[in-house]
């Protein structure tokens, strides 16, 4: 095999430190990187080391978190070694799920396009599980449901310990139905690869035969069933990279003491530890460090920097959620003006989405453009997929996901034992549903209830009329408009939320904004083309993984501070910094595993800061129509007290009258 052309200089390009967990590539080794300390140049120059070395790309794995992160890491490895390296595997956790299973499902009874539900999906199957169950309704949350099922799932609950027995039937149902659907959910991804491999020995010495060198990206953040993936796949040559301080996400199944675990697999493992921080100043890394000090279940570490010094951390306690948010937006306006920094170099961090009312109200008063990060995207709430997927269909017959997905939406006389023999008719056959049901239709298919038979043809007549209608012609709203008319989905939305009729006109709502969106995108003047397949392929685009980098350029960014991790903002906002935010009332009734959990939190949301640090914390807030005092949080009192600066809004008049005069001045020019 050929090595690497280009010479890398380990020794000069990385710190000492860095340089040791690069070169380090035969046996076990654990990575402690600390915020900011540079841990995604370490893997890249590790995994071009060991291309250096002659081992093949194709036995190299790499997991980590998010698609951005596999996609950034990848990108490095190649610009570090100039080669195109398409055998190289850098993937999510969930995405190499998925490809253990696109080879090898058909051992557990699936076909090989299964489909993957998405949360709305899944909510829908669980609601469909309790009408089978004579259990819908009545209080019974599908959503709160799908989340049960998941930490059954995830083993962060148990039958008859901390879950409610009484849904048992519903889970057997909704595993029922997953099976007949052919669909997989979220954490199906792992938890299927994980029984492939310890049922079936010769499927998992395959991969092990493959995949000789492993690594694994914020360690800290696996899940029992991650690790088990990592533990039964690895060989002795495997590398962990976390930090046991930066350990958030609990809630959703990561289990910090995979970094023990690892230790007492792999007992003759080497410990490095990354210290030295690139990212923020002195000030910033000393309160960091105070805070995190607190907690007893951590490895000892300290971050340092070569740059000392750094601004102080601004503290200010306004009198209410109005006036923080006025205290932020004026900060922003103040500091871009005289330092020049873009809007996206602010980062307003809270415990909770659900903080940021007063925020956005007042930078959309301001003027100022932001982006909130999370919610769902419009594309990808239940009511718009189902008619996209009927367009889908439409388009092309052969979509047995999508056609799955709507041939009893609404609900027609086609229950999920037809759907099982048409699934098994189309296995036995070696072709698309669609065909099966063809067949059904124009052959003598005796195992087909007549009820059954009628409801499959009305169906089948409908794609086609529609097929017809839309094909290769324009008024492509319009038609779509009478598609939804013709199923009725309306009166879907009203009888599937009969206990809320506000929620189903506000379905209906997003629908007709739907359908608004496709006559803009007629009506655009530089669309030649405004038909069915274009628009499919738009949607396609539209709704892939991920925006580009520049999406958000020149806004400010308002997130959780659970969002925030892995970036940094040269301006950081803690807001709420309240006792009951953060930390949240819910750990100060729990356990103390639970509180360090949110000092973490803390840690993560003060190392996101590069230059300054703001803090705030309201005296007083409204909860409920009620406005209560309020204290300000706890681990306020761990950062250092030299380190704080006490905020005096007097001081910053010269800022906001420089800014209101440059605003005045802009307003009379552009008149």
């Amino acid at each position: 095999m050929a090595v690497n052309p280009l010479r890398l200089n380990l020794d000069g390009d990385l710190n000492p430190m860095q340089a040791q967990a690069a070169k380090c590539i035969e046996g076990a080794v654990l990575i402690i990187a600390g915020a900011g300390s540079g841990k995604t140049r370490v893997i890249t120059y590790r995994i071009a080391h060991m291309l250096e070395q002659g081992i093949p790309q194709s036995q190299i794995l790499a997991l980590t978190f998010t698609n951005k992160a596999a996609r950034e890491m990848e990108l490095r490895v190649k610009e570090l070694t100039g080669r195109k390296l398409p055998m190289l595997t850098v993937s999510t956790f969930h995405s190499f799920g998925v490809q253990i299973l696109r080879s090898e499902i058909e051992s557990l009874g699936y076909r090989k396009n299964f489909s993957i539900y998405d949360e709305s999906d899944k909510t829908q199957a669980v609601s469909e599980a309790l009408r089978e169950c004579k259990l819908y309704g009545d209080g019974n949350n599908p959503r709160d449901i799908a989340a049960l099922f998941s930490n059954i799932k995830t083993g962060m609950a148990q039958w008859g310990v901390n879950a409610n027995t009484a849904y048992r039937d519903v889970y057997d149902e909704y595993q029922k139905n997953l099976k007949v659907y052919n669909a997989c959910d979220f954490d199906d991804l792992l938890l299927l690869p994980v029984t492939i491999f310890e049922e079936q020995p010769p499927v998992l010495a395959k991969y092990r035969e493959r995949y000789k060198y492993i690594m694994v990206d914020e360690f800290q953040d696996t899940s029992s069933a991650q690790y088990r993936i990592m533990k039964l796949l690895a060989h002795e040559n495997v590398c962990v990279v976390g930090d046991d301080d930066q350990s958030i996400y609990s809630w959703r199944g990561a289990n910090y003491e995979n970094i023990i675990n690892f230790e007492k697999d792999f007992p003759a493992l080497l410990e490095i530890k990354l210290e030295q921080n690139y990212r923020s100043t002195t000030t910033i890394l000393e309160a960091a460090n105070g805070v995190i000090a607190h907690n007893s279940k951590r490895k000892e570490k300290k971050l340092w920097a070569d740059n000392s010094g750094g601004k102080p951390i601004a503290f200010y306690m306004p009198e209410n959620e109005s006036a923080e948010a006025d205290f932020i937006v004026e900060q922003i306006r103040a500091i871009s003006v005289h330092e020049k920094l873009r809007y996206d170099k602010f980062g307003i961090l809270l415990r909770a989405n659900s903080l940021s009312t007063s925020i956005e109200e007042a930078l959309l008063a301001a003027n100022i453009p932001y982006h909130v990060s999370g919610g769902q995207s419009f594309f990808a709430r239940k009511e718009i997929k189902d008619v996209i997927s009927y367009l889908r269909v439409i388009a092309n017959q052969n979509d047995d996901i999508n056609l799955l997905r709507v041939i009893n939406t609404p609900r027609r006389g086609i229950g999920k034992t037809t759907i099982a023999q048409l699934m098994e008719l189309a296995k036995k056959n070696q072709c698309p549903l669609w065909d099966a049901m063809t067949r059904m239709r124009y052959t003598e298919q005796t195992f087909f209830e007549e009820v059954a038979k009628v409801e499959i043809d009305e169906f089948m007549s409908l794609i086609e009329r529609e097929r017809e209608a839309m094909l290769g012609k324009r008024g492509l709203s319009t038609k779509v408009r009478a598609l939804v008319d013709t199923i009725d989905y309306h009166g879907y939305l009203v009888s599937e939320y009969a206990k809320s009729e506000k929620l189903a006109h506000f379905k209906y709502a997003m629908v007709e904004s739907f359908l608004q969106s496709i006559e803009s995108w007629e009506a655009n003047p530089d669309n030649l083309d405004p038909t069915l397949y274009p628009y499919l392929n738009r949607i396609s685009l539209l709704t892939h993984d991920e925006r580009g980098d520049d999406a958000d350029k020149g806004k400010v960014n308002v997130m959780t501070i659970h969002a925030s991790k892995g970036l940094e903002f040269p301006v950081v906002f803690i807001a709420g910094a309240e006792e009951g935010i953060i930390p949240h009332e819910r750990s100060l009734e729990e356990e103390a595993g639970n509180i360090e959990e949110e000092r973490r939190l803390f840690y993560v949301a003060i190392t996101r800061a590069r230059d300054k640090l703001f803090i705030t914390a309201c005296a007083k807030r409204k909860r409920n129509q009620s406005l209560l005092d309020r204290n300000p949080s706890p681990f306020l009192d761990e950062i250092p007290p030299h380190l704080i600066e006490t905020f005096n809004p007097e001081k910053s008049e010269t800022l906001t009258s420089t800014v209101d005069f440059f605003t005045m001045m802009k307003a009379k020019f552009s008149a």
